[in-house]
């Protein structure tokens, strides 16, 4: 993710606490899909599995966020990345809490999930302060 980001950026508190939760993310799904893939008795899907994937979705979009709104000169143009990270953050944290009533023992991991987003958090609003 980090290959051709600008050195000082990828340095920076927010963006490598977007990696650790891209990184947990992918893991936490991983661990999710394996209960959440076999289908139920009737032959349907665990509707959950789709939230497995969309944290994962999520979470890989924060630090393009980040570095878009650090490169972005315009000053509203900024604006829209800060806001559609505050949006995938948000939406992560929802999903999370989705993810803890579906029937798999990987739910246990998610409010780590939480508990790092409740950091990333506080790292954004020291980091919008710096733009």
């Amino acid at each position: 993710m980090s290959s051709n980001t600008p050195l000082n950026l990828s340095e920076l508190p927010i963006y490598k606490k977007a990696v650790e939760i891209f990184t947990l993310s992918q893991n936490i799904s991983m661990y999710l899909n394996h209960d959440l893939s076999v289908l139920k008795n009737d032959g349907t899907e665990d509707s959950n599995i789709y939230f497995s994937g969309d944290i994962v979705q999520q979470s890989v979009s924060l630090a393009p966020e980040i570095l878009n709104a650090e490169l972005e000169r315009c000053s509203d143009r900024k604006h829209k990345h800060i806001a559609s990270l505050k949006r995938l953050t948000n939406m992560l944290y929802k999903n999370s809490y989705r993810l803890e009533r579906s029937n798999s023992n990987g739910k246990d991991f998610l409010p780590i999930l939480r508990s790092e987003l409740k950091k990333f958090k506080k790292l954004q609003r020291t980091w919008l302060l710096t733009l």
